[in-house]
């Protein structure tokens, strides 16, 4: 797992890769160019926010990547010339490249469909992107029937849960490694992931948190 700063992660699960969010471009943390980018099988999005959709089509185009998204952003990216899209909506599952992909739902905005998260896994291993949201109470269902390994969670506040709120969050379903995204990208959502460290301590004991630099790869091993 690989975070490229804000909400984008590069993420290996054996032979496929998946970018969420992919925002390099004007991404005032990224640690790469689009240039640098190792090209991805499938391309998730989890809302219609320019620092969320951002970079998509473009990377879909040049490495004929699968988008999958909200059904309404998946048509949007058809017609924006994108071969292989993925529509879902909340609830769905659906096999991508060999993937399983759950949708789950998010508390945010979006200007096109609802914003959404994704649980993504492969043989034993699960990996849970919550998108932009606030705190909400049904990820504990979704990860009863779907048990998640790894949680990537936003704590910047403002425009998302903050870091209290996020180990609350966490503590829903207790998985074996979390970490923080969506923070210090610009001064709005400026926050120290050793305090999210700290609450899911509290909250969440037994969930290993994980803080990544821009640029920073953690191996997965669980």
């Amino acid at each position: 797992i690989r975070w490229l700063g804000h909400a984008s992660f590069e993420i290996k699960l054996k032979e496929k890769v998946v970018l969420i969010d992919p925002w390099i471009s004007g991404n005032p943390v990224a640690p790469i160019t689009l240039e640098e980018l190792t090209a991805p099988d499938v391309v998730l999005v989890t809302h219609y926010h320019g620092d969320h959709y951002a970079d998509a089509t473009k990377i879909c185009r040049k490495f004929n990547a699968t988008l999958v998204s909200i059904y309404e952003i998946a048509q949007h990216a058809a017609g924006e010339g994108i071969s292989k899209t993925v529509g879902m909506n909340i609830g769905g599952v659906a096999n991508v490249e060999g993937l399983e992909i759950v949708m789950t739902p998010a508390l945010h905005s979006s200007e096109i469909g609802s914003p959404v998260g994704y649980i993504v896994t492969e043989g034993n291993t699960s990996i849970y992107h919550a998108g932009d949201t606030g705190l909400f109470y049904d990820i504990k269902l979704y990860a009863e029937l779907y048990p998640i390994d790894i949680a990537l969670v936003p704590i910047g506040g403002y425009f998302t849960m903050d870091s209290r709120q996020a180990a609350k969050f966490i503590s829903l379903f207790s998985p074996k490694v979390t970490i923080p995204m969506h923070y210090n990208t610009f001064p709005a959502i400026r926050q120290d992931p050793k305090k999210f460290e700290e609450y899911v301590k509290q909250y969440s004991p037994a969930t290993k948190v994980v803080i990544l630099k821009p640029g920073e790869k953690w191996e997965i091993s669980l």
